[in-house]
């Protein structure tokens, strides 16, 4: 959440870490990175494999939505540089990461 990359890299080192568990407000590491646009903790995250680009979080938002709402515009080319994730993935509210910054 607080963007300290040397920390992420330990724990991301370590196999028994699960980068999808979400925190107290159902966001994952990736989410939180990508909502206060940490684009060298994003990175990190998306070089593992396991990481899901996807999982929805508060109000059903998925990281890009995240990252797009914040107009954190690195962020979103990091995201939208993988090939596996979904950019019209809507959320909650019907809003797909497009609408969620217009």
């Amino acid at each position: 959440m607080e963007g300290h990359e040397g920390v992420v890299r330990l724990l991301l080192e370590r196999e028994d870490v699960d980068p999808n568990i979400p925190d107290v407000n159902d966001r994952t590491p990736l989410a939180c990175a990508a909502v206060e646009g940490h684009e060298g903790v994003v990175e990190l995250l998306l070089e593992r494999e396991d990481v899901d680009l996807d999982r929805p979080g508060v109000q059903d938002r998925t990281p890009l939505a995240y990252a797009a709402t914040a107009g954190h515009e690195g962020v979103v080319r990091l995201l939208l540089g993988r090939e596996d994730i979904n950019p019209n993935r809507p959320d909650a509210n019907n809003r797909t990461p497009l609408g969620c910054c217009s």
